[in-house]
């Protein structure tokens, strides 16, 4: 396999590989900035050679193959299927879609909605948005390709490993820890929990956050207040609309994705107890960690995605939620989640990313100094125009729950100047694995807007996200050579 650190995916040749370069990478390789266009507007000469793809978004080849296999089994001519861990995922597939079936697939243990064929982009919907997607080892596994060989006593002391490591290192208990399929998942849970505990109410997003966990909250429940925090005077905006309409819950990140900022949590906070007392607060940590911050400083539930720097090796897709025992919804939300959400990973994602975690908090402080670095070092770049990351865009915020001696997570974004003419030609040269998602034990970088921004642009950067912003998860590499990459790199726009 191929030493990401020394031999990025980053050639024009590379495009389409998997990062990592096999078939359980969740990452895919984009090497020039005309493939993620192409990408983005279906061109097939670039969507071809595509050997893997972020799960969610695009299904890898061993997924598909147990799509065509269900299909086989299920389905009525004019019908398609999607595959699920369990069959309650599929249900509730079938639920948003409005029609079609949820059938138990009982040899493989998982569940597969069938429906109508033009009902195909809804489902896809869902299987973004929600995240209860099936994995490539458990897809791999139910087509006999790769027949795992982790029992189900394994998969099981596993599970309870993960949620005891992430237990203590947010000062919880393991029995609030629950486990997902994926980030979105974990969010989608918290989501559900929050339309029952709080019908007919919808949700304030704070700051300009990843784009599904918005897209989420617009699609499901009663629909969401949008607070990009691009004026100062939107706290009092929260205030008044605190005090004339419930709500069912505050999402934030800490920081936020792309842009590094974070919410001034004792404002939020002072704002909450004098405008509405009891309204949850949900802060997700997934770029920060919870080794540098304490996101149960503010937060009645942290959610966030374990296939990042939990994982480190991008060959696992988790999430979690965690909830603080201080806050007075956790009898509720507990009841909720013990009831109706997920509680393990599949056996051999579940001992992939115990193995993965075990030395996760020393890759979180490498990752940290090293994008700490190279912010820095990009700030002062006669080429570069501007430079977001936690340790000044997270401001007050950021600082009250970071802690002692914490660091600021493993991600910054820049632009650069004239970057009609510059974007490409640096992102093109630049010696770093070029694809989605973040937190890799190696260095991914992506022209983040673009990605996934495409159809709303101009949206974006009335929130200030420039469509030229550059997005680096800096790794474990040497520092010093990945400075002298970024250099190498901006020598030649």
């Amino acid at each position: 396999m191929t030493d990401l650190f020394t031999h990025p995916l980053c050639n024009a040749d590379d495009l389409g590989k998997a990062i990592p370069d096999h078939e359980l990478g969740v990452s895919v390789c984009l090497p020039l900035w005309e493939h993620v266009v192409g990408y983005e507007e279906g061109d097939q000469r670039i969507v071809s050679k595509f050997k893997s793809g972020y799960p969610r978004f695009c299904c890898p080849p061993a997924i598909t193959r147990l799509f065509a296999a269900a299909e086989k089994e299920f389905a009525a001519p004019g019908e398609r299927c999607l595959v699920f861990p369990r069959v309650v995922h599929a249900e509730r597939c079938i639920k948003f879609i409005g029609i079609g079936r949820a059938v138990e697939w009982t040899a493989h243990q998982l569940g597969v909605a069938v429906f109508p064929a033009d009902s195909y982009v809804q489902a896809r919907k869902f299987w973004r948005f929600c995240g209860e997607c099936v994995s490539t080892r458990q897809a791999c596994n139910a087509l006999g390709e790769h027949k795992s060989t982790v029992t189900a006593e394994e998969g099981q002391a596993a599970n309870r490993t993960i949620r005891e490591r992430i237990a203590k290192l947010a000062g919880q208990q393991p029995e609030d820890v629950f486990l997902f399929p994926s980030g979105m998942a974990a969010n989608y849970a918290v989501h559900r929990m929050l339309t029952q505990c709080f019908p007919n109410r919808k949700t304030v997003q704070l700051d300009f956050p990843y784009v599904d966990v918005l897209k989420l909250q617009q699609f499901f429940g009663s629909g969401a207040h949008f607070l990009p925090l691009v004026k100062d005077s939107e706290y009092e905006d929260l205030r008044t609309l605190l005090q004339q309409e419930p709500i069912a819950g505050i999402f934030c990140e800490a920081p936020s994705n792309p842009l590094l900022r974070c919410v001034d949590f004792e404002r939020l906070l002072s704002i909450r107890s004098a405008a509405q007392p009891g309204v949850p607060i949900i802060v997700d940590d997934t770029i920060s960690t919870v080794a540098h911050v304490n996101a149960h400083r503010v937060a009645d539930a942290v959610t966030s995605s374990l296939t990042k720097s939990f994982s480190g090796a991008g060959d696992v897709l988790a999430g979690s939620v965690v909830l603080n025992r201080n806050s007075p919804h956790h009898a509720a939300f507990s009841a909720f989640l013990t009831a109706y959400a997920d509680h393990e990973l599949w056996r051999g994602d579940a001992v992939a990313l115990e193995q993965n975690s075990r030395d996760f908090t020393e890759r979180a402080d490498k990752m940290s100094r090293n994008a700490q670095a190279l912010a820095d070092h990009l700030r002062t770049h006669p080429k570069v125009d501007a430079v977001w990351h936690a340790s000044r865009e997270g401001g007050k915020g950021y600082e009250f729950i970071r802690r002692e001696n914490g660091g600021h997570g493993c991600l910054f974004s820049f632009t650069l100047k004239n970057p009609q003419q510059t974007s490409a030609k640096f992102y093109d040269t630049l010696r770093a694995c070029k694809g989605p998602s973040l937190g890799t034990n190696f260095t991914l970088v992506c022209p983040y807007t673009l990605l996934a921004h495409y159809e709303e642009l101009d949206w974006a950067a009335s929130c200030g996200v420039s469509r030229w912003l550059i997005r680096v998860s800096a790794g474990l590499e040497d520092t010093a050579d990945l400075i002298a990459r970024f250099d190498e790199a901006l020598a030649k726009v």
